[in-house]
């Protein structure tokens, strides 16, 4: 699992994904990003820095566990793509685990 699986920062900001087992992976969703942001696909085993300059939400998933619901998601400053983000189709346990999410941001969006 992607541990802390909700992240907020700021524009210009970089998440470092540490892989603790050659197994893994971190990679951008299709279609769960910013228009114009740039994806990205770190390998398996290997860290992976990303800075992320567009404002957003992004989902990142390891591809090998994706279906089982290893996803995580990096908000970016204000999420103006939630609804398109919300879109995306996710297989098997992930479906389950990015409502959660979705669910948690809209909770501390909420207490604000």
């Amino acid at each position: 699992m992607f541990e802390p699986a909700l992240v907020k920062i700021a524009p210009g900001d970089t998440v470092r994904f540490v892989a603790t087992d050659k197994g893994h992976n971190a990679e951008s969703i299709k279609g769960m990003l910013p228009a114009d942001a740039t994806p990205f696909v770190g390998k398996n085993g290997e860290d992976v820095a990303v800075t992320f300059d567009k404002a957003g939400i992004y989902g990142v998933k390891c591809l090998p566990h994706y279906g089982m619901g290893m996803v995580a998601m990096v908000v970016v400053g204000t999420p103006a793509n939630i609804e398109d983000a919300k879109a995306v189709t996710q297989p098997g346990k992930a479906k389950q685990v990015m409502a959660g999410l979705f669910d948690r941001l809209a909770a501390q969006t909420a207490q604000k």
